[in-house]
């Protein structure tokens, strides 16, 4: 059921701000397993009853939204011209199918040929605003019967499994922690109250989490996302970051946050002594929404636990299943550890 609900929630759109289609998928999914709600911004709140309750209250979190474009212009000859929603690197997408807003209209987005490139434009990546989105219209009149400013569009890219448990998807950062986190709301009664939010808006400034802090004011709160694994071919080892089937990472320190060291450490005793494979982050890099939940109401201590992606925001990020059910096990086990 976990795999199936990934690749269910990989398969809809849901860049930031529009996680409507997302948002109601989870809902179904959970109906009956939990005590929630849904606050003005789009955050889903919810309460999972435990055996026991905390000593200390205790979120996890995950984000619904996902990486993408948004329609800024139509010019005379129908091209959409956009720009990205969350961090995208512009030289991954030229070439690139998308589907745009609630009826789906397919685009391709294109760039200047090769050919008509100076030396220079050659020698460099297409910066996003010489980019454009190809629907097929004839006129700005036939482009706007299809599509209108402010749609956003996502890359053309289904989920699939590969090799020896591998799998890809568009958008697992992080809708592989929402449906971890939907396992955890629908299995057995943990050893602790929890409350689990689902939120929006964390590619563009963890903003959903800023008014899940605030309301639900957690004494501590644990972080489920995707973090970039660069195990690759040409990267040297101190820039590895994290690797694929080595467990979940948990990180001390990256751009946004300095994590709480005491909750890092136990976090590490506890996935040894239940002998679950775990990694740190080897870097400064990237951040999450625990910037937000750490400073949110009177302050939270905040731990991240990540599932290893590579190529993160692109159109196939790609993960590994050991990993992720790892991840769920060490989740399970924490709450039990930080309820004490």
């Amino acid at each position: 059921m976990l795999f199936e609900n990934i690749k269910t929630l990989c398969q809809l759109s849901g860049v930031s701000g529009e996680e409507a289609p997302v948002r109601h998928q989870i809902l179904e999914m959970i109906e009956g397993h939990c005590i929630c709600q849904v606050d003005t911004m789009g955050n889903i709140l919810a309460f999972k009853k435990g055996k026991k309750v905390p000593a200390h209250s205790i979120l996890l979190s995950a984000h619904m939204d996902e990486v993408g474009l948004i329609v800024t212009y139509i010019e005379e000859d129908g091209m959409l011209r956009f720009s990205t929603v969350g961090g995208i690197d512009a030289r991954t997408i030229p070439g690139k199918a998308v589907r745009i807003g609630e009826k789906q209209v397919l685009g391709v987005i294109g760039s200047k040929p090769v050919h008509l490139k100076s030396s220079e434009e050659r020698d460099k990546a297409s910066k996003v605003d010489s980019l454009y989105i190809d629907i097929g219209a004839g006129s700005k009149e036939e482009a706007q019967a299809q599509v209108l400013l402010g749609e956003r569009a996502v890359f053309c890219s289904d989920y699939q499994e590969m090799g020896e448990g591998f799998l890809r998807g568009r958008a697992l950062d992080d809708r592989a922690g929402c449906a971890l986190l939907v396992e955890l709301l629908r299995g057995e009664p943990l050893e602790f109250d929890v409350h689990v939010a689902f939120t929006v808006q964390e590619e563009t400034g963890t903003t959903g989490a800023k008014v899940v802090a605030n309301q639900i004011q957690p004494d501590m709160a644990i972080v489920v996302e995707t973090t970039t694994a660069c195990d690759i071919p040409d990267v040297p080892e101190e820039k590895t970051v994290c690797a694929l089937r080595k467990g979940p990472v948990l990180s001390f320190m990256d751009r946004g946050t300095i994590y709480h060291k005491p909750l890092y450490e136990k976090a590490m005793e506890v996935a040894k002594a239940q002998k679950i494979p775990c990694q740190p982050k080897a870097g400064i890099y990237g951040g999450n929404e625990a910037r937000s939940i750490q400073t949110g109401a009177g302050g939270s201590q905040v731990l991240a636990v990540s599932i290893p992606c590579r190529y993160l925001h692109t159109p196939s990020c790609v993960a590994h299943k050991e990993d992720i059910e790892n991840t769920g096990k060490l989740l399970c086990a924490l709450v039990g550890a930080f309820g004490q």
